[in-house]
């Protein structure tokens, strides 16, 4: 994220100051800690003037809602069938206060989808929204008509179908808005929810599984005095959400848990911590780690998962452990009961395939033009959807060096890639972080230093987008396209 003290700043002089004037209008003043941000944070539509902050509330008053499964309206011998409005919808994110938010089905995040590997699902959304949506399956491998595609938008009163095969291993994935230059605003108002593929092959590991088993979204939002909830500045969203929860308490058993944690957030970096207590890392976006992972403190960027078991066997009825990033907490665990536990973490969890070797390498450069208006931009172009930046011939193996090119705004990124998983090879040419294991989709990428990732494009051929996933910086322009042709 960019300081706005460092932007007014820029050699741009006026330029730069009235882009950005122009879109934050009445922005607050920065936080006292000098919180970085983007230059490209309000993209459109009238900022409403919030009417004083928040009353304060004491942390973990409230328990953490598990978001509710999604039931099929039909069932094929080879599909699971469901229907999903998109609608407006009044919610307690705040005790005492009602907030306005967007919901898939009603609910905040919205209700959860469980696919199974091998089995497709169809999922018809209905928008009942004043303006266009859409929906995108992120981490899915999906044909082009059903990814979500920016500028394949759902119109108001409008239906359609999206159909996902889930020809891809068990893994944590979400379903979340992407329409452009919406996409920003309608995920942090709420458009998004947990799609979770269950994996047959995983059955013998025995990890916890039913109710031992919980997703848990993590926000940050901006929420004045009259409950409404502010699109803002990064900096202003200090509201920690779990579930759609500020910093709830979560009663669990003297046993194993799996949380499938996602950064819902779009613009911020997780750094969590638990207490300085070990968790357990079994999975990232695209599934089971080969092995799993010591954690007692590890990042989580935007839209990126990690799944960790938690053995609270090790305590006491009545501990209280806190789930906190380093800007504050985000949730507590209360040891209420104790219970039977048969689940374990294997040694081995899923190995991962050799690497085929690649025959194209490409370099993609994200980065910000705020000579005027700030705007994002892939390889020194914003977003045009008329552009195929990349034609990538099917069954082909490529390696992608993605730099970040914001160093003299101190301006964090990450990089998310639609249709395949891919694997980290490198971080300026030494090894990858802990957390960049596994199958990944999404990966955080520091101003001024590069990551090198590895992907094989398998059996769809079409149009997809790659982009930042700090959706404030892909609403203005950071994403790009490319085509998979036969």
């Amino acid at each position: 994220m960019l300081n706005r003290r460092r932007l007014l700043a820029l050699g741009g002089g006026a330029a730069g100051v009235a882009g950005f004037a122009l879109l934050l209008p009445n922005a607050p003043q920065p936080a006292a800690d000098g919180a970085r941000h983007s230059p490209a944070l309000h993209p459109h539509g009238a900022r409403v003037a919030p009417a004083g902050a928040a009353p304060k509330v004491a942390p973990f008053s409230v328990r953490m809602p598990v978001p509710p499964v999604l039931k099929p309206t039909a069932t094929t011998a080879t599909t699971d069938v469901y229907r999903l409005d998109i609608r407006p919808a009044t919610v307690e994110i705040i005790p005492g206060l009602r907030t306005e938010v967007l919901t898939f089905g009603g609910t905040f995040p919205g209700p959860t989808i469980r696919a199974r590997s091998g089995r497709r699902v169809a999922v018809t959304f209905d928008n009942k929204l004043g303006e266009g949506a859409n929906v995108h399956l992120h981490g899915g491998h999906t044909p082009p008509d059903s990814d979500g595609h920016p500028m394949d938008v759902i119109a108001p009163g409008a239906n359609r179908l999206y159909n996902y095969p889930n020809r891809q291993q068990g893994t944590t994935l979400w379903y979340h808005d992407h329409s452009h230059h919406t996409e920003a605003q309608h995920v942090y108002r709420g458009l998004q929810g947990f799609y979770l593929i269950d994996d047959p092959s995983e059955t013998v590991l025995g990890l916890p599984t039913g109710e031992y088993d919980v997703p848990i979204v993590l926000g940050d939002a901006f929420i004045d005095a009259a409950g409404t909830l502010i699109y803002d500045t990064p900096d202003t969203r200090t509201t920690l959400l779990a579930n759609g929860k500020q910093q709830p308490y979560f009663p669990v058993a003297a046993r194993k848990y799996r949380f499938r944690l996602l950064n819902g957030g779009t613009e911020r970096i997780f750094r969590l911590n638990l207490g300085g207590e070990v968790m357990t890392q079994i999975g990232t976006d695209g599934g089971l780690l080969p092995a799993p992972l010591l954690h007692t403190e590890f990042p989580l960027s935007s839209a990126e998962r990690a799944d960790v078991v938690i053995d609270f066997s090790r305590y006491p009825i009545g501990t209280q452990l806190v789930l906190a990033d380093t800007t504050g907490p985000l949730l507590r665990f209360d040891v209420v009961r104790q219970a039977t536990d048969n689940s374990q973490v294997p040694a081995t969890l899923r190995p991962l395939p050799a690497l085929p070797t690649a025959t194209v390498h490409r370099d993609i450069t994200l980065s910000f033009d705020v000579s005027g208006v700030p705007t994002g931009m892939v390889n020194g172009k914003p977003f045009d959807p008329n552009r195929v930046d990349f034609q990538v011939k099917r069954g082909t193996t490529e390696i992608w060096k993605i730099f970040n090119g914001d160093g003299q705004f101190n301006a964090d990124h990450n990089f998310h890639l639609h249709l395949e998983q891919f694997r980290v090879l490198d971080r300026d040419g030494a090894p990858p972080w802990p957390t960049d294991a596994g199958r990944k989709d999404t990966v955080p990428i520091p101003p001024d230093t590069s990551v090198r990732i590895q992907t094989t494009f398998t059996d769809y051929v079409g149009k997809y987008v790659y982009h930042c996933h700090f959706l404030d910086h892909s609403s203005v322009g950071m994403m790009a396209q490319m085509e998979i042709i036969p």
